[in-house]
């Protein structure tokens, strides 16, 4: 099958579960990603912002909806916030005034999710569930006007332990309601709930996933990076 029988398929495949895919593009060229846009979609998913910026710059339309899925430094965030759609990846509150700031300068809203950690892996990233309620409980976020954070996004452990996933997935399921039933500040709107890859998307969707990240299955193995 090809890139777009691939969107096709996954999109047919998550479009009635209320799922949206984001067609993860790292490390593939440019004319793989036109194939998908060709294809209808739109949202695509860059882990490390050197390459984002490239792509953005590239031959590609410009309505192409560009998410960062990987870690983000503070120091670069400057480079994606003229134009990146959604930051999936933000992991402490540092980082979340560092894209307020830019944010500013650029004289937009730059929607993001708040990773939450929920892997049983020490390299994976993320606010633990006290460290989040207490942020969204301060004025710290209510006073970073242009910021909104729009959900949460959670990383499995990668594992054969499919039950090890399924109860990872469904715990922040849990967190993501809880979060939401609670009085929070206006900038803060829990509407997605990003988490799932190739390997897991099934039972990410299962649990409740409103988004899920979805590259090899769709452009084939990735390309070795160059750096």
């Amino acid at each position: 099958m090809g890139i777009k029988n691939n969107i096709a398929y996954f999109t047919n495949e998550l479009a009635p579960r209320g799922c949206r895919l984001i067609a993860v593009s790292k490390t593939q060229p440019v004319e793989k990603i036109q194939e998908g846009y060709d294809a209808g979609h739109r949202a695509f998913g860059e882990n490390k912002v050197q390459e984002l910026v490239s792509k953005y710059e590239s031959s590609l339309p410009r309505d192409v909806e560009w998410h960062l899925i990987g870690h983000l430094q503070r120091n670069k965030v400057k480079y994606v916030a003229p134009f990146v759609s959604l930051i999936h990846s933000v992991d402490s509150e540092r980082l979340l005034e560092e894209i307020n700031k830019q944010g500013e300068k650029c004289g937009r809203i730059i929607s993001c999710l708040a990773q939450i950690f929920i892997a049983k892996e020490e390299t994976k990233f993320g606010f633990d569930e006290n460290e989040f309620l207490n942020l969204i409980s301060s004025d710290a976020v209510l006073s970073m006007r242009h910021i909104r954070i729009d959900g949460l996004m959670g990383m499995g452990t990668l594992t054969d332990n499919l039950d090890q996933v399924r109860t990872e997935f469904k715990k922040l399921k849990i967190f993501f309601e809880q979060v939401k039933s609670l009085p929070r500040p206006e900038n803060v709107t829990m509407k997605h709930l990003s988490m799932g890859m190739s390997s897991d998307y099934k039972i990410a969707v299962e649990e409740g996933s409103t988004m899920v990240r979805i590259g090899t299955a769709i452009f084939g193995d990735r390309l070795p990076r160059i750096d």
